[in-house]
């Protein structure tokens, strides 16, 4: 009879039956071929859960916690002292796969004690096929779990393999490094994916635009949020350089897509080697700092606000630099200045601009691991917080 039984749960096993139905199974076959008066299925999922009750009733819906005294058992044990409502029961089965404790099962026999077990308060119990039968349970459900999390996991790492190509999409191939501009660009990711972009876009032989945005949020949905924005800012700039329309109308899109529920920081620049001058409009962004060559410094922060947070924006205004002949521009997102060292201070814009002050007639790609040294300095052990990300460009004079 037993032996039938382990053979019909095992079969139940092999079909995948869902775990509710692995239970009612379990249930079943006890109360059919045991002579048992009370019991009750423990499994640890973080935390104790009573999975089947019979004969017993148990505080708060069966949601109790088990007493280390039980929790630590590691063989078939009979119950003297112990705690209400666990005194109830005459023998505790532990179930352990690999050394971990993955259930516990609370028994009393009917009319005797249980079989193999000495002071029981109840009838004959074969603890061994109790033990054997819920082992073979648990153990299944158990492996169902960790195939499921498996699967779940496995899904997870190929969304996240997507959004991250995706995103490496969104960065231009190539940046220009010649006589009359260079561009550079560091971009370090908190996550595998994030939220930060970055662009050179060329517009003609005589005029170009450099941009960077930070969107709210992190991971998968802040990649495709956007990518969505790169795609809108190359298809405007196809249809118009104007920065105030160009900025507006991603204003629009942003709110229309996220219904105010996110948005995005962003700076943009368009220069023009025949005019030489310099237009920009900063949303919300942290203010990049422009270099003259004679050493003279402006903080770009003329604009707007956030995109995406109101749907019509309040105010536009566009910043606009004559006479520049030759400069360098330094942009980077509030997760360079916003990483914090051990005593949960923030690097803050004052160092950065110290630094750049310092070293902005130097090389661009040495400048940029300048910061990223000073940003590693700062934070010691601390983990980043914050995707970085920092555009540099460098225009020099014909």
């Amino acid at each position: 009879m037993e032996l039938n039984s382990l053979l019909e749960v095992t079969e139940a096993i092999n079909n995948n039956l869902p775990e509710e139905s692995l239970y009612k199974i379990y249930d079943f076959t006890i109360r059919a071929n045991l002579n048992i008066e009370k019991y009750a299925l423990f499994v640890w999922e973080q935390e104790w859960r009573t999975k089947v009750l019979y004969g017993v009733s148990l505080p708060d819906n069966g949601q109790v916690v088990l007493p280390d005294e039980l929790a630590a058992l590691r063989e078939i044990t009979p119950l003297a002292e112990v705690a209400a409502p666990f005194n109830q029961f005459e023998v505790a089965i532990p179930i352990l796969h690999k050394s971990q404790m993955l259930a516990m099962v609370l028994a009393s026999g009917a009319g005797g004690q249980a079989k193999g077990q000495t002071g029981g308060k109840g009838g004959t119990l074969n603890t061994t096929f109790l033990q054997a039968l819920s082992n073979l349970i648990i153990v299944a459900i158990e492996n169902k779990r960790l195939a499921r999390r498996r699967l779940q996991e496995e899904a997870l790492r190929k969304e996240l393999e997507i959004a991250k190509n995706v995103q490496n999409f969104l960065f231009p191939e190539s940046l220009p490094a010649g006589n009359r501009l260079t561009v550079e660009a560091s971009y370090l990711p908190h996550h595998s994916v994030g939220g930060d972009y970055y662009d050179y876009i060329p517009l003609d032989e005589e005029r170009f635009l450099v941009c960077i945005a930070d969107v709210s949020g992190k991971g998968i949905p802040a990649a495709i949020m956007m990518s969505n924005f790169q795609a809108s800012l190359h298809t405007l700039l196809r249809h118009t350089t104007n920065l105030p329309e160009v900025v507006k109308a991603l204003n629009y899109q942003i709110f229309q897509s996220s219904k105010g529920d996110s948005f995005i920081t962003f700076f943009v620049a368009l220069y023009d080697f025949n005019t030489k001058e310099l237009q920009y409009i900063n949303a919300g962004h942290q203010p990049p700092l422009l270099f003259e060559a004679s050493g003279r410094e402006y903080q770009l922060d003329n604009g707007t606000t956030v995109l995406g947070a109101f749907d019509v924006l309040p105010f536009v205004n566009e910043g606009r630099l004559p006479d520049l002949a030759a400069f360098t521009l330094f942009a980077y997102t509030d997760g360079l200045t916003e990483t914090e060292n051990e005593a949960g201070s923030e690097l803050g814009s004052d160092r950065v601009a110290a630094f750049l002050q310092e070293h902005h007639q130097d090389d661009l790609a040495q400048v940029h691991r300048g910061l990223i040294e000073l940003v590693d300095a700062f934070r010691g052990e601390q983990p980043y917080k914050d995707d970085i990300t920092i555009l540099s460009c460098r225009v020099n004079a014909r």
